[in-house]
């Protein structure tokens, strides 16, 4: 197993090699709370919105089993995920979580009035990201999918093609092809 690090706007986790992780940083919400962590084999971390600076944040683990973890700031059910199985990739953004299954079809928790959560319709997705308003997704024909808060465009990604991958922020979104 590779040692990976995910870094959030107040706290970074780094997952070791032997599959138990670390983090540091502010610790208000519980998202430091990863001590008996074991087997895990990806983190993320929720980012804090810069207008709401309040420190609070979360810590989501990927277990080799494919079930996850996740401690922290928990008000609007982003840290929900007792249950989740046959996941092969997490992703954490500001007040939610996603997983993207084996099956290709993505579940989230969190909270949904921006609609960055509705993503129960999306199938063979491949790879998934959260920004602090929208969640995108890399479907198996190199096609995007978003959902959310349209803000700056950030979800117009209906025309994109050939990509490998995709990353959202804050009020951006990116495709690598």
């Amino acid at each position: 197993m590779q040692a990976t690090l995910a870094a959030g706007q107040r706290h970074s986790v780094g997952l070791r090699r032997d599959g138990t992780v670390i983090a540091v940083g502010n610790g208000s919400g519980g998202e430091l709370d990863v001590a008996d962590w074991t087997e895990v084999t990806s983190v993320a971390t929720g980012n804090v919105h810069s207008a709401h600076n309040t420190g609070r944040s979360h810590t989501v683990g990927l277990r080799a089993d494919g079930t996850v973890c996740a401690v922290g700031w928990n008000s609007h059910g982003q840290c929900d995920v007792t249950g989740w199985e046959d996941v092969v990739a997490i992703a954490a953004g500001w007040r939610r979580t996603l997983a993207l299954r084996r099956d290709g079809t993505v579940v989230a928790a969190g909270r949904r009035a921006e609609g960055a959560c509705d993503v129960s319709g999306w199938r063979e997705v491949v790879a998934v990201s959260c920004g602090d308003w929208h969640s995108v997704g890399v479907r198996a024909d190199g096609t995007a999918v978003a959902a959310g808060i349209n803000r700056r465009a950030v979800c117009d990604v209906a025309g994109w093609t050939n990509l490998k991958a995709v990353a959202a922020g804050y009020l951006q979104t990116i495709g690598l092809t």
